[in-house]
């Protein structure tokens, strides 16, 4: 049963909501170092706190959330309810306009590690920015950001009241991303039912989030360790944007990878390590392997300084791999990319994967090409976006794809409002389950 809960939103006050588009930021996973250098100078900037300076310790980041409490920088909402989030965007290449659609609200954070797990994650989490994402949330009790999860209602049934809630706005502007943000608010309690009935038999999939969700339910079960537990304690809850898997505006945008500090790497000897798994084609622009790759199965594009190859699974190749997966997950494009080209070829293994500092993530072609031509990244690996069938097949197989395998897109944004897991802030004036 997914339990969601309305909640009394920390916003901005009155006065510096009027400038809300320059106190929100990027989410901690996505910010440049530039834009944090940028966000770090103004003063009120939500950026303090979801991603402290390094400098600054997750104690300094619960000791700014104190004074701006205390001097009205940020204020709670007096009644509780669910915060209506839509965003309004478009994709390059297209003339196509797309509103994803969904609202906040708080979760239980149930662990997901469970057979009977409410919420399921599609990938995995990459260990020490678990570790990051729970000194903060055990310092400050506050989720700054909310996570991303989808539920799955063909009916629509919820978009009627969050189109007629959308028509008074909080908030209305423009994103680093060029998306356009509009948040308002549901208070009518018996509305508010109706979203609580339609989510309680629903299994979640986490689209986005994966480590603030696992920092939740870490911190979670440490406080049940250590309180008498009730399970209507703030710590159970977690805060989420959640929004309808079945809608066609919902975007998956691939996520590229790049490969540096691989020591005495001798490219040759990596390509003819590849030889007895792929098909080769050079190609001539390397602003088309995009295009070229697009549609073809296990196809990826392997850009260098000085050259792109398109490489392509032998169909006879995919029964080579020896991981313990069903063929859900073993018949992924990015399954082949981790087993073939990172263990079999660079020698990475997949168990240590997870927390190579050789691999990193990146969702721009443009940069995957600009690093590698200046020599900032020994490779790229160009891979092609994964559709939400898949997400799901995956999901109910009880297994995971490889980490940073999607990319929902746009990403939500932090500084609209912070949900605070503190019982004192968190508990409703009213038994939302009667």
């Amino acid at each position: 049963m997914a339990k969601i809960l309305p909640f009394r939103a920390w916003r901005y006050n009155s006065e510096l909501s009027k400038s809300i588009e320059e106190l929100t930021s990027p989410l901690f996973d996505v910010i440049s170092q530039k834009q944090r250098d940028t966000l770090y100078e103004v003063e009120f900037n939500s950026i303090h706190l979801s991603v402290p300076l390094q400098s600054e310790t997750a104690t300094m980041a619960k000791e700014t959330i104190a004074q701006w409490k205390a001097k009205g920088i940020i204020q709670q909402d007096q009644i509780p309810g669910i915060y209506v989030y839509y965003q309004h965007f478009s994709l390059p290449g297209s003339s196509k306009s797309f509103i994803r659609k969904g609202f906040i609200s708080f979760i239980e954070a149930t662990d997901w590690g469970k057979p009977d797990s409410v919420i399921l994650r599609h990938e995995n989490t990459i260990p020490h920015s678990v570790s990051d994402r729970v000194d903060v949330l055990r310092a400050t009790e506050l989720n700054v950001s909310p996570t991303h999860g989808l539920y799955f209602d063909p009916d629509f049934e919820l978009e009627h009241y969050m189109d007629e809630s959308q028509k008074n706005p909080i908030y209305e502007t423009e994103d680093y991303q060029g998306v356009k943000d509009v948040l308002s608010v549901i208070h009518d309690k018996k509305v508010i039912q109706k979203f609580m009935d339609k989510l309680r038999p629903e299994k979640i999939i986490l689209a986005d989030g994966h480590h603030r969700l696992e920092s939740s339910i870490q911190y979670r079960q440490e406080m049940i360790g250590k309180n008498g537990h009730t399970g209507t304690e703030g710590y159970n809850y977690h805060l989420m944007y959640l929004t309808n898997g079945e809608s066609d505006d919902l975007r998956i945008l691939p996520t590229h990878r790049l490969i540096n500090g691989i020591e005495n790497f001798d490219r040759n000897e990596f390509l003819k390590k590849l030889e007895p798994y792929f098909l080769f084609k050079p190609i001539e622009n390397p602003f088309d392997i995009e295009e070229i790759i697009l549609g073809k199965q296990w196809a990826f594009g392997l850009l260098f300084d000085d050259e792109t190859i398109k490489v392509r699974l032998k169909p006879e190749a995919i029964d080579l791999i020896d991981w313990n997966f069903p063929d859900v997950v073993k018949h992924l494009d990015l399954t082949v990319m981790h087993y073939f080209i990172i263990e079999k070829a660079l020698g990475i293994h997949g168990k240590d994967q997870r927390k190579s500092r050789n691999i990193t993530f990146e969702r721009n072609f443009a940069t995957c090409l600009s690093k590698t031509m200046k020599q900032e990244a020994q490779f790229a690996i160009i891979t092609k976006e994964i559709n939400m069938e898949t997400v799901k097949q995956v999901c109910r197989s009880g297994f995971t794809l490889p980490q940073k395998s999607t990319y929902f897109y746009p990403k939500v944004i932090c500084g609209y409002l912070f949900g605070s897991i503190k019982d004192d802030e968190f508990t409703l004036p009213f038994n939302p389950w009667e």
